[in-house]
């Protein structure tokens, strides 16, 4: 059985979905006003990976992640570009999805934009107005922590706590420093929504309450998002939803830990940070994802170049092993065939069954590489035929399998030639059109009855 971490809870639960069968979750999206940093794409990453897994493990998923398309953010960020705030959202929405599909995250079943949800938020507002958990003032409308007894259940502390130590807005038109805006009356020059309480737009908080509600289920199984959205966003979430509802908001929330450069939590605001565009410059979508999958989702992981170095050197391992394996099965029509009790999808099963343990899927995957090793030069093609499929069937879940293109004719010639020269002796002059096949870019591994021909890893 899989077992996840609930924040709510602070221990490991075992997953019980609403409905038998069938997944329902919801991941906070990007507000996009900028392009996505590798921090931000560890959440990404990180969640797409689980949803995989899910789907391993033969559930129907339904994943939800909103963009954040109207915010304070934006709006300063159209007037820094002296552009519209419609031309700030095209251009990082359109950013985003060209980023993410680079990585290969799966593109949500439904990607909700806060601007055309307005309705259901109004809806919602006044719900929460007429039972007594919101107010309107005279810049806006507020949602009455003190109306709601459970504030502070998720982060685990008092309003009294709370109200001495968070960072909240001021604003004198609060009945409690804690009150967060439902909805924001706009400023002069403001983008602007119609309201039964005057033009606005909504507040960040009520978007994924509404979005989430509408597109999963009042009550549904699992809320991700970064660990720095427990206080306020997701507590504020909570408070809200139940408010209004009178029912559970989600079974079960996750956070994922932050992503460190030189020991320090990397974000926008502080400028250290490295856009995840500018690092597929470098480094491939695969080894991205495996340093990212490298640590367990809730703990700290620290990005450096220096660190990625060695993750792309065990990368490299699995996607050359892949290569030699389809040499192998080159030409030769034979079924993969995983055996029930394969030790391999056993152990990369149990580790991910245990709180999406990325770090030890990659052990097994790691120990599944170098039996191959030994392993390969007495293999017999139906057992590289199966190790080929558990090597992609692990990798698959974790995102990295690599797209394999078919030889250079050029090389393949080459191969003939060196043939031809080795068997005639001529070994420097072989070793010459090696080097030759060296600079297109090609390994070449020759072995009792077979040449391994190698795409190097980028």
């Amino acid at each position: 059985m899989i077992k996840i971490y609930n924040t709510m809870t602070g221990k490991a639960e075992d997953f019980v979905p609403v409905t038998p069968g069938e997944v329902k979750m919801y991941v906070c999206g990007p507000t996009v006003y900028n392009f996505f940093h590798i921090g931000n794409a560890r959440i990404f990453v990180v969640f797409d990976t689980i949803r995989k897994y899910f789907e391993f493990r033969g559930y129907k998923v339904k994943f939800v992640q909103n963009i954040t398309d109207i915010e304070d953010k934006i709006i300063n960020k159209a007037a820094a570009e002296n552009v519209t705030w419609q031309d700030v959202v095209k251009k990082y929405t359109d950013a985003y999805f060209e980023d993410t599909q680079a990585l290969g995250v799966k593109k949500p079943d439904v990607s909700p934009r806060a601007t055309e949800e307005t309705k259901g938020m109004i809806d919602m507002i006044s719900v929460l107005i007429e039972k007594g958990n919101a107010y309107v003032s005279k810049n806006g409308v507020y949602f009455s922590v003190a109306s709601f007894d459970g504030y502070g259940k998720l982060s685990r502390r008092n309003i009294e706590e709370l109200q001495e130590g968070a960072r909240v807005d001021v604003d004198e038109e609060k009945k409690n420093p804690l009150d967060f805006a439902l909805w924001k009356f706009s400023k002069p020059g403001e983008p602007f929504w119609e309201s039964p309480w005057g033009k606005g737009r909504p507040g960040w908080h009520i978007e994924c309450s509404v979005m989430s509600s509408k597109y999963l289920a009042e009550t549904f199984d699992i809320h991700g998002g970064g660990a720095d959205l427990i206080f306020p966003h997701h507590e504020n979430e909570i408070a809200q939803s139940e408010a209004c509802t009178g029912k559970t908001f989600a079974k079960y929330w996750m956070h994922g830990g932050y992503m460190n450069i030189k020991g320090e939590k990397m974000s926008k605001s502080k400028g250290n940070f490295v856009m995840v565009r500018d690092l597929l410059k470098d480094f491939s979508a695969e080894v991205i994802r495996m340093f990212i999958l490298s640590a367990h989702y809730r703990g700290p992981l620290d990005f450096s170049y220096e660190n990625m170095e060695p993750v792309k050197k065990g990368y490299s391992e699995y996607y050359y092993t892949l290569q030699r394996l389809n040499t192998k099965l080159e030409g030769k029509n034979i079924k993969a065939e995983i055996k029930p009790d394969n030790k391999f999808i056993a152990e990369f099963t149990e580790a991910m069954d245990n709180d999406f343990n990325t770090s030890k899927a990659q052990a097994v995957i790691y120990g599944c590489l170098a039996e191959i090793k030994t392993k390969l030069p007495n293999m017999t093609d139906n057992e590289a035929a199966e190790y080929d499929a558990v090597l992609r069937v692990m990798g698959d879940v974790l995102g990295i399998v690599p797209d394999i293109k078919p030889v250079d004719l050029q090389v393949i010639n080459l191969v003939k030639q060196i043939g031809i020269l080795r068997s005639e002796k001529k070994y420097e002059e072989a070793d010459l059109l090696k080097k030759k096949a060296a600079d297109m870019g090609y390994i070449l591994e020759f072995a009792k009855g077979q040449t391994y021909i190698i795409r190097e890893i980028k």
